[in-house]
C-alpha cells in the first residue's frame, strides 16, 4: 500500500477538539436550559435577570466562538506541520523506471 492511500493514523478526537466542541456547545446548553434563568431577581442596573443573563451570553458566546476558531486554526497548523514533517522524513520510494 502506498503512502498516498494510507489512512491517517492521527487521532480524530484530541483534547483540543474536545475543548473546541465544549466552547461551541456551551451557549446552546445555557440558552436551552430555560429553567435556570426564568426569574427576575437579581436585577442589574434595573434590568431583570431574565434579560441581562441572555445579553451576557451574547458576549460570552462571541468569546467562546472566537476561542474555538483560534484553537481550530492552531490545531490545523499543527497537523499540517506534522504531516509535512512525516513526508519529509520518510524514505523516498524508487522511481517507476528504475530497476534493481
Amino acid at each position: 500500500m502506498s503512502e498516498d492511500t494510507e489512512v491517517s493514523r492521527e487521532p480524530v478526537v484530541t483534547p483540543v477538539r474536545v475543548v473546541i466542541g465544549l466552547c461551541l456547545v456551551a451557549p446552546f446548553v445555557a440558552m436551552l436550559w430555560v429553567g435556570s434563568y426564568t426569574k427576575t431577581d437579581p436585577t442589574f442596573i434595573g434590568i431583570p435577570f431574565f434579560y441581562w443573563y441572555q445579553m451576557a451570553w451574547v458576549l460570552i458566546s462571541t468569546v467562546l466562538t472566537v476561542t474555538a476558531y483560534k484553537l481550530w486554526q492552531w490545531d490545523q497548523r499543527g497537523r499540517a506541520a506534522a504531516r509535512s514533517a512525516a513526508v519529509s522524513s520518510s524514505p523516498s520510494a524508487p522511481k517507476g523506471g528504475e530497476s534493481r
